[in-house]
């Protein structure tokens, strides 16, 4: 009887699902570039200031799929004028197995968004450079940091953790 016990306990851990992220298919969603004052703000002086926003969204596909959206919108102003406002969403499909809840949530809003954001990136600063205005370079943004903000955000508010196909958000200001 022992051993139907052992090799039962045994059999359970053989058929438990290896954790396993893939990503599938990386492409932009939704990309946008404008220059509302433009040819006129060509000649403004001023030092430029920017801003930037991220956000995520994720949806389920499947039971083991989700795609994961990573929206980076900047906008350059001089003085009170908006020199341009480049916006991207930068999607990934990824496949995602035996994680629970918690660590689904966290792997989709970390590493997800690491594997996105290079993309982003290089759209943006091809729109800018194409829009005339000096080359851009985003800076790495640490997403596990962000992620660490958003739970201690809502821990200080009471609120559960969202599924994994909710939405997530994050913003983030650059200088």
């Amino acid at each position: 009887m022992a051993d139907e016990t052992a090799n039962g306990a045994a059999g359970a851990a053989q058929t438990a699902v290896p954790q396993q992220l893939n990503l599938q298919k990386i492409y932009v969603k939704d990309s946008s570039f404008e220059v509302p004052h433009a040819p006129q703000i060509f000649r403004e002086e001023g030092q430029p200031e920017l801003q930037m926003n991220i956000g995520q969204k994720i949806a389920s596909i499947d039971d083991n799929t989700r795609e994961v959206v990573l929206e980076v919108t900047v906008t350059c102003t001089i003085g009170d004028k908006t020199a341009y406002l480049a916006e991207v969403q930068q999607a990934g499909i990824f496949g995602i197995t035996g994680f629970d809840r918690q660590q689904q949530e966290a792997v989709l809003a970390t590493y997800c968004s690491n594997a996105l954001f290079p993309y982003v990136r290089q759209s943006i600063g091809d729109l800018v450079q194409a829009g005339g205005f000096p080359p851009l370079l985003l800076q790495p943004i640490n997403f596990e940091q962000l992620y660490a903000e958003q739970l201690r955000r809502r821990a200080e508010q009471g609120q559960a953790a969202p599924a994994a196909d909710a939405a997530a958000e994050a913003s983030a200001d650059n200088a």
